[in-house]
């Protein structure tokens, strides 16, 4: 039986990983993305080696139209979306003093408005076949806060209670949703810190280094899986031990 897992924020980082540990796990890919690149037909074609399908679904998730429109998209090849997984998100830092209002309304509009229009979505076709699994990506910021990060800790925070409320209202239909809160990840946001800034943040978590994508994505598969059968509502921070 085929199986569909939708990725929001899927061609590069963290998203990336998601979705190749996803494919390896024999689910086809719906890998959304808002700006086209040069490398989204490679991404397509590195999922596809794995003997999966891949659709490549333009959305900007900010857009609840946008969002409807790639799932009936979706839903007029497949028969459901078996999980979601809102990874979707963006990082405008700056402290409060300088910090524009826009800047502030777009990490919110993407990060946790796009979760919920994603979501939003996604739920009836879920409800319909009576399972799923949704998957939030928060941070550990949405947990501890940082300084610079009003925004993107209020959105992060956000999801954190976006998830337990569904997690309530979704239970008995056999929906789990979960949430993730990794900290810092070696991604390309992070590869151009200078290494006295790395060194910096090392020092702040008791594993002395970052993680990588894969950390996150095989966090992703576990609950995903029905190993995770009665797992919902949880944040589990994936970050070395920095937010202990």
């Amino acid at each position: 039986m085929e199986r569909l897992a939708l990725v929001t924020g899927a061609s590069r980082g963290i998203g990336k990983a998601i979705s190749i540990e996803l494919a390896k796990e024999g689910y086809n890919i719906a890998a959304n993305y808002r700006k086209e690149t040069d490398e989204l037909q490679d991404f397509k074609k590195e999922i596809e080696s794995l003997n999966v399908k891949c659709e490549l679904v333009k959305a900007d998730v900010s857009n609840f139209e946008e969002c409807k429109s790639m799932i009936d998209e979706l839903m007029s090849r497949y028969t459901t979306i078996d999980v979601l997984v809102n990874n979707a998100g963006i990082t405008k830092d700056n402290l409060i003093l300088r910090m524009s209002e826009e800047d502030f309304d777009s990490v919110i509009d993407i990060n946790l408005k796009g979760t919920f229009n994603v979501t939003k979505n996604v739920v009836p076709i879920m409800m319909k076949k009576r399972s799923g699994r949704i998957i939030n990506l928060s941070s550990v910021v949405g947990v501890n806060g940082n300084a610079g990060q009003t925004n993107y800790s209020a959105s992060k925070a956000g999801i954190i209670g976006f998830t337990k409320s569904l997690a309530k209202e979704l239970g008995s239909r056999n929906i789990l949703v979960n949430a993730i809160a990794p900290g810092f990840i070696e991604t390309d946001m992070t590869n151009v810190l200078s290494d006295e800034i790395k060194e910096s943040i090392n020092g702040q978590i008791p594993l002395k280094r970052m993680g990588k994508a894969q950390d996150v994505a095989k966090l992703v598969k576990f609950l995903a899986s029905e190993d995770s059968s009665y797992i919902t509502g949880q944040v589990i921070k994936i970050d070395g031990g920095m937010a202990i």
